[in-house]
């Protein structure tokens, strides 16, 4: 197998680094946040506005992403990320915080890391080239998963525990070195092709080819549709799990390591998905990533044993990371340099767009029917996108 080369390993250490402290501030910002307001409404108004920029600003930092040199476009949203962190860390320390001051903390964020992860899938066919994207996804899936899910959270709760600055400064670094390995990484890494024309025009003509690219049209309505599934699933699944009066009667200690499970086969299949990519095809790993994902989410419906359920969310996490790879990869693959930032935030506009829409229907079906049903119809619906998935390639 080839190298992928040295300038990949620093954009892995980057990326790995800008995760870590990812994981670090979506716990600490939380519980923090307790510390100011015991609102219900407060703190979910804190979730919704971190996630606001992905349905609000992904199309621009799509058309950021391939105006600009998409390295810088990461220097700069990591630089900005450090700052804001370290503003909030010096008022905190001042005893001046507030949950106001969370909210445009937590906007800022979010505005950063849409154009920071934009400009990170853009890039990485200019690093690696286009031979080689599955086996450097794979790669970057597994610091990902590492940094994010696996040390970040806990790693975020044992610092807010030493103190709320030394929890927000610590991100605050991991950035700001992010940053050191990603200046490193040399070329330049402007689109090729790029126009004097207008934001409006550079978002048409990007929607215009991620809408009549028959793969790409099809990828997008099947992600969106296993993020609707994924998302109404696990909206409620901690109401089925945790407590003495649940249907399994978990401990929320329990429950964190049931749902690491998930992570944990993802990291597993992180190291596999080329060679799963290549024995099966891609149009059968893609339908791997489908069966499994739809008994991780129906899996509760049929048992409420926990070690069963534990090995189920393995394999649906395993095939998770397999559908991530080779969907990311291909995309990457079809969408023409000069529109692979617009592309991309198009793609995950779909694909973010349609979380909350899951969790509103989960909700929904929940106080109508239950909440094994929903279980049921999730899993429906992604067997159900059995019938998009692409024959040839």
């Amino acid at each position: 197998m080839t190298s992928l080369g040295s300038a990949f390993w620093r954009l892995w250490t980057a990326s790995s680094l800008s995760n870590l402290a990812d994981g670090i501030i979506k716990i600490a910002l939380g519980l923090v946040a307790v510390q100011l307001t015991r609102s219900p409404a407060l703190i979910a108004g804190l979730a919704f506005v971190s996630s606001l920029p992905w349905l609000v600003f992904a199309l621009h930092a799509g058309v950021l992403a391939d105006r600009v040199d998409r390295r810088r476009a990461m220097l700069t949203a990591n630089v900005f990320r450090a700052g804001l962190l370290t503003a909030l860390a010096v008022v905190i320390a001042v005893d001046l915080g507030s949950i106001w001051l969370l909210y445009v903390i937590a906007l800022g964020l979010g505005l950063a890391e849409t154009l920071h992860d934009t400009a990170a899938q853009a890039i990485l066919p200019q690093v690696v080239g286009r031979a080689r994207l599955t086996r450097a996804n794979s790669r970057l899936y597994a610091g990902e998963l590492t940094a994010n899910e696996f040390a970040g959270p806990p790693l975020g709760g044992f610092l807010v525990t030493a103190g709320a600055f030394t929890a927000f400064a610590t991100p605050a670094a991991l950035w700001l070195v992010s940053v050191a390995a990603l200046f490193f990484v040399p070329g330049s890494f402007r689109a090729e092709g790029t126009r004097d024309t207008s934001v409006r025009e550079d978002l048409v003509e990007g929607l215009r080819f991620l809408w009549t690219n028959r793969i790409l049209r099809i990828l997008a309505i099947m992600v969106g549709g296993f993020n609707f599934a994924t998302s109404a699933m696990l909206t409620i699944f901690v109401l089925y799990a945790v407590g003495p009066a649940s249907a399994m009667g978990l401990t929320t200690q329990a429950y964190g390591f049931l749902l690491a499970t998930i992570a944990l086969g993802g990291f597993a299949a992180s190291f596999a998905a080329e060679r799963i990519e290549l024995a099966l095809g891609r149009s059968r790993a893609l339908i791997l990533g489908l069966l499994t994902g739809a008994a991780l989410v129906g899996i509760p419906a049929v048992t409420t044993n926990p070690y069963v359920v534990g090995v189920v969310f393995f394999l649906g996490g395993a095939g998770i990371v397999v559908w991530n790879v080779v969907v990311v990869s291909m995309r990457q693959r079809l969408i023409p340099d000069h529109l692979l930032g617009r592309g991309t935030s198009g793609h995950r506009l779909v694909a973010w767009g349609t979380k909350p829409l899951g969790a509103a229907a989960a909700g929904l079906l929940a106080e109508a029917f239950g909440l094994r049903p929903v279980f049921t119809v999730m899993a429906a619906v992604i067997l159900a996108l059995l019938l998009f998935c692409p024959r040839e390639w």
